[in-house]
């Protein structure tokens, strides 16, 4: 249990970072924190995050972006909670939302094409 307030901490920290513009680079500015998995150890956060638009030329500019701040962010998490160690963070592109969003996108197609259904039918 301990683990996952750990994990919900961390996140939310990280959100507020970039949300709040602890973080100085325009590259991080449309980035999302999606989760956090802390080692059990706390050596490690494994971050996933996501950007706003399926462009891989964003990806990779917000994941040099994340790179760039890496140690300012730990640092930050590090003063903000109170944990025994300060885990080094991994960032990760969390390719899940955009693969969401690829089926929606599939799905709305299907209905599209669909025949409207008349009164009565089931």
């Amino acid at each position: 249990m301990r683990m996952d307030k750990v994990n919900e901490l961390i996140k939310r920290e990280l959100g507020k970072m970039i949300l709040m513009g602890d973080i100085n680079d325009p590259r991080v500015n449309l980035v999302t924190i999606m989760s956090v998995e802390v080692s059990k150890d706390l050596r490690y956060a494994n971050v996933k995050f996501s950007v706003l638009q399926d462009d891989p030329k964003m990806i990779k500019n917000a994941t040099e972006g994340l790179e760039s701040c890496r140690s300012y962010m730990r640092k930050l998490i590090g003063q903000r909670l109170a944990l025994r160690y300060t885990p080094e963070i991994r960032f990760y592109f969390d390719k899940g939302v955009q693969y969401a969003a690829q089926i929606d996108m599939a799905l709305q197609d299907i209905k599209k094409n669909l025949p409207p259904i008349e009164e009565g039918e089931s």
